[in-house]
């Protein structure tokens, strides 16, 4: 959910909350230097159901636009699940919420996939991620990259640095998103409705039926060349992850699991 173009950012963590553009400039900050091995991404079901999971930190809306999506740790319902796992749960009702996870830049391999599962229990009913009224998801994965500001259009660059001076944070100027979305077919590729920083792979559509845990693994190089390669032909560092579900836009209620989340060489 994007109402304009601007990203809201906690520590070093980016997540992306739609607020009107605002005021001053401030310099652009110092990049950090690349790390040559993949982040390990906290795991989920490393922790007892109810409790945090370190590395990850919840972000909603600023000032309480919206309430917050109920994001927290479970034990897996899935009866081939032995013994059961934690897994995290995502719940949506007129609400906005992602959990992040950020880390120092790292430069991608050409082999390297990110691997997760996932589950859209209850579909998220009236969403369109083709409009702005409408723009919400059930249930997002999503990759936030060091994407080169020069190679941003014109009059993007100029909302981003604006967005990074409002924000004091290196924010980032591409991020892919993968949805689980029972409208759109599957395949589906998309800018977010608000900003082109931010697009989307349908990744399970409607064809794909809800209540059904769901194996992914994304060639990261093939799949951001496939969004951005308008703007680029190599991939940047990536600096983050978030996974995220949203329904302030449609009024709706959502629910969906996550399982743990890690990069394959």
């Amino acid at each position: 959910m994007w109402r304009s173009a601007i990203w809201i950012t906690t520590g070093l963590s980016t997540i992306w909350a739609a607020e009107a553009l605002a005021q001053a400039a401030s310099p652009s900050p110092v990049a950090a230097p690349t790390a040559a091995t993949a982040p390990a991404v906290p795991a989920f079901s490393a922790v007892a159901p109810g409790a945090a999971v370190p590395g990850w930190r919840a972000v909603g809306l600023p000032k309480g636009k919206a309430p917050m999506t109920r994001i927290d740790t479970v034990a897996d319902a899935d009866p081939a699940a032995s013994p059961a796992r934690t897994v995290l749960r995502l719940q949506t009702d007129a609400s906005y919420g992602n959990w992040v996870f950020d880390h120092a830049p790292w430069a991608p391999p050409r082999s390297a996939e990110l691997q997760w599962r996932w589950r859209l229990q209850q579909p998220l009913p009236g969403a369109d991620l083709r409009r702005k009224d409408r723009d919400d998801a059930a249930l997002k994965v999503c990759v936030m990259f060091d994407h080169p500001i020069e190679r941003v259009p014109f009059w993007e660059r100029n909302l981003l640095r604006l967005a990074r001076a409002v924000s004091g944070e290196p924010l980032p100027a591409a991020t892919v998103c993968y949805v689980w979305d029972a409208t759109l077919a599957r395949d589906t590729v998309l800018p977010n409705a608000h900003s082109p920083r931010v697009r989307y792979l349908v990744l399970r559509g409607n064809e794909a039926a809800p209540g059904t845990w769901q194996s992914e693994q994304r060639p990261i190089w093939a799949d951001f060349l496939r969004l951005f390669g308008d703007e680029s032909d190599r991939v940047p560092a990536i600096i983050g992850l978030a996974v995220g579900a949203d329904s302030d836009n449609a009024l709706g209620r959502s629910l969906a699991f996550v399982g743990d989340i890690r990069w394959a060489p």
